[in-house]
């Protein structure tokens, strides 16, 4: 599979292994989608997707339940979803997702972490042509299953790229075909690990490991950071 996916995959382990850190970030979506479409994840795709990114990490059944009736709160927060461009060391564009209740406190904390870490906060849209937003599943491949028929089915439904090793599966496409592929895979019956959003560099850079250790002190610190959902970054 490709360089890019191998590396998402180990980063993700390595930084995000931590589950205290990640099933919050992973609630706060739930709660988000069931707030915005009803706690009906069958009537509700966003939030189907949400709770299936929730169980491929392993979050209980239980935190996933209690993030759905969150949403229905009388006390709860508005929460808005914002996002942050910026440069690490050495050449690295970061994009910085996040999810929040305090746009302000968000903004302060992302400024102070790169400050603090050799990196610089961007204006909005400086990156805007440095990454594409992509519509990313994974599933994994059922016995009997043709990858080139597969491929054929899904191409009307917005397929751009599929491939498969160790009998894992991933398909990607434009971000804006992300409900078409998802509802296709969904009609197939496929069990997908993952449906998600993803942005992927027009331009990987390449960096030493020395170099690579300056980068993760600042994604680890961004990462650990409440309101931050996702980042990405242009490295190979």
């Amino acid at each position: 599979m490709g360089r890019a996916f191998e590396y998402r995959k180990a980063s993700k382990l390595k930084r995000w292994g931590a589950m205290s850190k990640l099933f919050p970030k992973l609630g706060k979506v739930i709660t988000m989608a069931a707030k915005e479409g009803g706690p009906d994840p069958d009537s509700n795709a966003k939030l189907r997707t949400a709770i299936l990114n929730a169980k491929a990490e392993n979050m209980p059944k239980d935190n996933i339940e209690a993030a759905i009736k969150r949403a229905s709160a009388k006390d709860l927060a508005s929460m808005l979803e914002v996002n942050f461009e910026g440069k690490a060391p050495h050449g690295v564009l970061l994009f910085i997702e996040c999810a929040t209740d305090n746009n302000t406190r968000t903004v302060a904390n992302v400024k102070s972490i790169l400050n603090k870490n050799s990196g610089e906060l961007l204006t909005n849209g400086s990156l805007e042509f440095m990454f594409s937003r992509k519509a990313v599943f994974e599933f994994e491949l059922k016995e009997g299953m043709d990858l080139e028929e597969l491929e054929l089915e899904l191409i009307d439904a917005g397929l751009e790229e599929i491939e498969a090793e160790d009998g894992v599966c991933l398909v990607t496409a434009d971000y804006t075909s992300f409900g078409t592929l998802n509802s296709a895979l969904e009609e197939m019956g496929v069990e997908m690990k993952k449906a998600t959003l993803e942005r992927i560099a027009n331009s990987p850079i390449e960096i030493t490991p020395e170099q690579q250790q300056d980068v993760d002190k600042i994604l680890e610190r961004l990462e650990d950071d409440e309101d931050v959902q996702k980042v990405f970054t242009n490295l190979a």
